[in-house]
Order: structure tokens, then C-alpha cells, then sequence
């Protein structure tokens, strides 16, 4: 019964985003450009790729940047930069730059020999001594997620973001994840751990 409801939670949270327009999100894109490239895709790895993003997903940290920005921090996502880029953003102009973002191709990217005998378990069956949920489960077998439930697409990503991202949820300064999904399995991964999932997903497809 929990299960049947979160699967309701998901879809009716996502369904809720409007539809934007791609030409619309392109013109508002242009002070974006600076972090996240002309393409979406990020060239300063610390910044993520938005290109092939899910249109839902990047709706939602928009508004939880801009949330954090209107609760001095205390809900959404934190970050000094995006909560002054979102303040401003209408939910019109957070659709429309979804849109756009997410009709662009992601640029390819590899996954390191070195990292796969530490991260491949992980990612495909998790760690069930430690209560590390697989990260297949939610991201898919090639790194996709899903846009009804909520999920990014990680196949591709930056892997110096994936690891800031990482910490974060361990040390709890993200927390605009789902029922804290994933502020529990970063609590429990290593810092060569993530440093090898971070760089492994670069090359799922």
C-alpha cells in the first residue's frame, strides 16, 4: 500500500509542472550560458549538464533554488548562485527553460576503467550489509531515470558535479531529495565510493 502511494505522490507531483516552450526557454537560456554552456552542456565540470535533462526534474530544483531563496534556506536546495539566478523566475519561465534544455543532446562522455570493480556493484545491486539501496533501481540500467517518478538522468553527467552532489546529500547541506532517498545512501558511501560512482555513470548509455 505505501508502495501504490508514493507511485500516486510521484505522478501527481510531476504532472503538475506546465508544459514550456522550447524557442521561449532558448531566449531565456542566455544568462544561463556562462555555467552551463551554449549547448547545455557544461564544460566547467563542476557545473552540471542540463542538456537531455528531464524537463520535470530541472522545473523542480528551479523551484527549490528559488524556495531556498524565499526561506533563508531552510527548505528547497542551496546555493548562493542558483538562488539568485531562480528569485526572479516565474513558473512559466522555469517551464520554458525546462523545455528547452532537456530538447537539447547531451554531449558524450566516458566511464574510467579504474572506477567499474568499485562502482559497478554499487550501482547495479547496491550493498545489501550496509543498506545501500542499487542505484539501478531508480536510475535505470543506462543512467536515464524516469521523468513521471521524479528521477534525473545521470548517464553523461559531470563526475566532479555527481561528487559534489554526493557529499552534499552526506552531510545532509542537500536535502530536496524524495522521502531523503538519497541523503540515506550517500550517508553511507565512502569518499572513493563516490568518487568512482561520480565518474561511472559518465558512461552509462
Amino acid at each position: 500500500m505505501k508502495k501504490l502511494v508514493l507511485i500516486f505522490t510521484l505522478v501527481a507531483s510531476s504532472s503538475a509542472w506546465a508544459q514550456g516552450d522550447i524557442n521561449a526557454g532558448k531566449l531565456k537560456a542566455a544568462t544561463c550560458v556562462a555555467c552551463h554552456g551554449s549547448d547545455g552542456n557544461a564544460t566547467i565540470t563542476q557545473y552540471p549538464k542540463l542538456a537531455g535533462q528531464h524537463a520535470d526534474y530541472i522545473v523542480k530544483q528551479l523551484a527549490d533554488y528559488k524556495l531556498a531563496f524565499t526561506t533563508e534556506g531552510t527548505q528547497g536546495r542551496n546555493n548562493a548562485i542558483m538562488a539568485g539566478m531562480a528569485a526572479g523566475l516565474s513558473a512559466t519561465d522555469m517551464a520554458d527553460l525546462g523545455a528547452y534544455f532537456s530538447s537539447l543532446p547531451i554531449s558524450p562522455n566516458t566511464t574510467p576503467e579504474n572506477v567499474i570493480a568499485i562502482a559497478e556493484p554499487l550501482y547495479r545491486f547496491g550493498d545489501p550489509e550496509r543498506g545501500i539501496a542499487a542505484c539501478i533501481s531508480c536510475h535505470g540500467p543506462r543512467g536515464n531515470g524516469t521523468s513521471l517518478a521524479g528521477f534525473p538522468k545521470i548517464s553523461g553527467q559531470n563526475a566532479e558535479y555527481m561528487a559534489l552532489q554526493l557529499q552534499e546529500f552526506r552531510a545532509g547541506s542537500r536535502h530536496n531529495d524524495l522521502n531523503r532517498m538519497m541523503q540515506s545512501v550517500a550517508a553511507k558511501l565512502t569518499d572513493n565510493e563516490i568518487t568512482a560512482l561520480s565518474a561511472y555513470v559518465g558512461g552509462l548509455h
